[in-house]
């Protein structure tokens, strides 16, 4: 079961630009404005998930592994999700429509393929950086189900020697799931580490999940 709940607002310092991945010259211009963030949280298979994000965009996704990967249903049935939220309209349609992304892809994983993703706005996506042009190739050319290792992402990049600098650009992902770094794994064909390697476990549940998911 999926749980919904609305965070405090507070004001930051933001050089973000206003949509999608950020280029150069909107960062700049935005460099000295403020945006008010909100975080709503998600109870889910994994745990708690933070949904980070203002106006503009999304801005972070922190799964805070307070709890273990539930295990999915031998009968493939969708678990039911419930939103909690009084006053849904205080927080942006772009946060609101990465929430509801994140509860298709728990509960209905086959149709997330068809929804639309929420704009980021996070200076790690900002047009031009190796690490934005990285998870950019990423979240358009790895679909929902497969993977593709470190190696080959560097090719597909544009950077066929980088394939220890793509890890490091997994691990500075600010929106894990929505940018699906999880499907990048080892030449070997072993999953590879996960958050530090703490998610380890959490990775291969969803490498799980989304075959299940396929196949379903």
């Amino acid at each position: 079961m999926l749980v919904l709940q609305r965070g405090e607002a507070d004001i930051v310092q933001t050089p973000y630009g206003r949509k999608g991945f950020i280029q150069g010259s909107e960062m700049k211009k935005q460099r000295e404005s403020q945006c008010t963030q909100k975080t709503i949280s998600l109870l889910s298979p994994l745990g708690t998930i933070q949904v980070r994000g203002c106006e503009n965009g999304v801005h972070t996704i922190q799964i805070l592994m307070d709890v273990a990967p539930a295990e999915r249903s031998g009968s493939g049935a969708a678990p039911l999700s419930r939103v909690v939220n009084d006053s849904p309209a205080e927080t942006s349609p772009e946060l609101q429509r990465g929430v509801e992304w994140l509860q298709a892809y728990f509960s209905e994983p086959q149709t997330t393929g068809s929804l639309p993703l929420p704009a980021f706005h996070h200076p790690a996506l900002q047009g031009g950086t190796f690490t934005s042009r990285v998870l950019q190739v990423l979240l358009r050319d790895v679909k929902f189900g497969e993977t593709v290792s470190y190696k080959c992402l560097a090719e597909m990049a544009g950077t066929p020697r980088a394939a220890q600098a793509v890890g490091g650009a997994m691990r500075r992902n600010p929106v894990p799931l929505l940018i699906p770094c999880h499907r990048v794994i080892s030449s070997s064909g072993q999953s590879g580490p996960y958050m530090s390697g703490k998610g380890d476990h959490l990775k291969q549940w969803l490498l799980t999940h989304e075959r299940q998911g396929r196949e379903g």
